[in-house]
């Protein structure tokens, strides 16, 4: 392995935690990163990276696990009664949350967000506490969600790059 190889791998590495950092962080595309890091692997090193059939099968778990976090967030909140004033408050709540004590910011910002626009439009603190619960818990199912996508895409782009390595 070429220094130029070890210098790729251990830059490819680093931008994927921040993949992984971003299935927790609203403000970071986590799969998208990490999926993106092994492209550019791909494309700066060819033949000496993954196959291009790894690549596939991370665009696809970035795809699906995206579009099932959009459901997870919009199901939960729904679900429990959430109106588009309390979808975007949870958004809103979100961002600021990020301001907050990252795990608890992450989990109060959504909540309090949906029930402040509940509230807004009229609806009674019950009603627009659960919805805050439902966007929470929306918004914790997403992370989950994510965050494996992230662990299982790593380890298959590395698992299969090393094994590349080996023949």
């Amino acid at each position: 392995m070429s220094s130029n190889e070890i210098i790729g791998l251990v830059a490819t590495v680093l931008v994927m935690l921040m993949g992984l950092m971003g299935a927790i962080l609203p403000v970071l595309p986590g799969p998208p990163l990490v999926l993106m890091a092994a492209v550019a692997h791909r494309l700066w090193f060819g033949d000496r990276s993954v196959p291009w059939w790894v690549l596939g099968v991370l665009a696809l778990v970035t795809g699906l696990v995206t579009l099932l976090d959009f459901l997870a967030s919009t199901y939960g909140a729904r679900r429990l009664g959430a109106t588009w004033r309390g979808m975007a408050g949870a958004v809103i709540g979100a961002i600021i949350g990020l301001f907050w004590i990252p795990p608890l910011g992450l989990l109060l910002g959504p909540l309090l967000g949906a029930a402040l626009g509940e509230l807004s439009g009229g609806r009674s603190l019950h009603e627009a506490g659960r919805a805050g619960v439902g966007a929470a818990l929306g918004v914790l199912a997403g992370a989950v969600a994510k965050l494996a996508a992230c662990l299982a895409m790593m380890g298959l782009w590395l698992f299969t790059l090393l094994a590349h390595w080996q023949r």
